[in-house]
């Protein structure tokens, strides 16, 4: 999993990329790709 500043340019990387809030935190996942995954930092 990165750790990124922003999710923008991720999120644009696959169009499978959703955009999911947790616990405060923002990420980025990706069920059929799973080394998409993100935290924002």
């Amino acid at each position: 999993m990165k750790i990124v500043n922003s999710l923008k340019s991720i999120k644009k990387r696959d169009r499978n990329c959703k955009v999911i809030k947790r616990r405060g935190r923002i990420y980025v996942i990706n069920k059929t790709k799973p080394r998409f995954k993100a935290r924002q930092g």
